[in-house]
């Protein structure tokens, strides 16, 4: 069974069945779910889900009572009153799910799901991929290992990366780096980024990715553009490749951005956007990277102080990514707007309200929350080696 909770919403979803729950309902059904098969009493539970307040047995009783009549939908789900003693969630799971599905065996499908999930990650449809992700139990199939932590990333699943036992830190790093990368200071994720290289702590696809495209944004913000362009030469000779092709529109779209915070000529940063706009992203349509293409254009408005444009251009890209799913890149795209409006300062209504609305997404995927867990999971990790 796949059960998904969502920290931001309060949603828990099964089979693409989504149920809405209360702040405490939810809080409550995490920590059931997270200690499945345990029984806990009523003194236990309000001790864990109800920390510092001081809420009546009674309390956990009524949450108890609404919380299974919105999971009643689930058949597979059951909250089970241990008489004399407390409550415990039971998740029932088929003992032959190949009877209830036999498609789970055909590794043909299994392929052609891969290869399809892998079509809608190239063209940055993350929604996509969450839908299929969540009705493999009804489609009859088994996510891949890889998508199966990778989907997460994509949603913004933070408290799931960093918590989870199901897969191991290693397998989770990446992409906890990446959410690392959109707080703090440039320079201090710089450094941790160019440590993390220097210890190889990554898989060598990861450690490529890094050296080439992800660090150079945090070397333009920490105000040393000559090195992302070194960089770039790199970048350049290996989406030359055949396997790296569909990080071209990315890398055109990161060098455009180095260049503006370089202080690039107007004839050169024309040049590009309109490579970009007629050549690359016409016949790489990918939604992720039109988006973060709007928003760099956004800040070359800021740049030329056409405040309105600037203000339009930012607002339709960060739509465009909000459209595509892909929570991670929206977050990249404001920590850009943020930061660059902390180098070349804009009218003050602008910088007040991106600054708004990039606290109102780190709120929004408990980034700000988790911060202190994911920090130390950073520097516990890069302290080991």
């Amino acid at each position: 069974m796949n059960l998904e909770l969502n920290a931001s919403e309060y949603t828990v979803t099964v089979e693409g069945i989504t149920v809405k729950l209360l702040p405490k309902e939810f809080a409550l059904m995490r920590f059931l779910y997270r200690n499945r098969g345990r029984t806990f009493s009523r003194e236990q539970l309000l001790d864990k889900v109800w920390p510092l307040e001081y809420p009546v047995e009674r309390t956990v009783d009524d949450h108890i009572y609404r919380l299974r009549k919105k999971l009643d939908p689930f058949a597979d789900l059951e909250i089970k009153t241990v008489r004399g003693y407390g409550y415990s969630l039971v998740v029932q799971i088929a003992k032959n799910i190949g009877e209830t599905n036999p498609t789970t065996r055909d590794l043909e499908l299994h392929e052609t799901m891969r290869d399809v999930i892998g079509k809608y990650h190239q063209y940055g449809q993350g929604r996509s991929m969450l839908t299929l992700a969540r009705q493999q139990d009804v489609l009859g199939y088994e996510l891949d290992p890889f998508y199966s932590v990778y989907v997460r990333f994509v949603q913004g699943d933070l408290e799931w990366l960093l918590h989870t036992d199901e897969v191991s830190l290693d397998e989770r790093f990446y992409w906890l780096l990446l959410f690392y990368m959109f707080t703090g200071s440039p320079k201090q994720r710089l450094t941790y980024c160019e440590q993390v290289l220097k210890k190889n702590l990554l898989s060598p696809a990861q450690h490529k990715e890094m050296e080439i495209l992800n660090i150079l944004d945090l070397y333009a913000l920490a105000e040393e553009p000559d090195k992302a362009m070194e960089r770039l030469k790199v970048s350049h000779a290996l989406i030359a490749e055949p396997d790296y092709e569909n990080f071209i529109p990315q890398t055109a779209i990161t060098e455009m951005f180095v260049h503006l915070i370089a202080g690039a000529e107007e004839d050169e940063l024309e040049k590009m956007a309109e490579t970009i706009e007629a050549e690359i992203l016409s016949a790489k349509p990918f939604l992720r990277e039109i988006g973060s293409y709007k928003v760099v254009k956004g800040i070359w408005r800021l740049q030329r102080q056409a405040w309105l444009a600037a203000d339009d251009l930012l607002e339709e890209g960060l739509q465009v990514l909000g459209k595509s799913g892909f929570v991670p890149m929206k977050l990249h795209a404001l920590y850009r707007i943020n930061h660059y409006c902390g180098l070349f300062p804009p009218i003050k209504e602008l910088k007040r309200k991106y600054s708004y609305i990039f606290e109102e997404e780190q709120e929004r995927i408990g980034l700000k929350k988790l911060l202190g867990s994911l920090e130390a999971t950073m520097l516990n990790k890069l302290n080991r080696f």
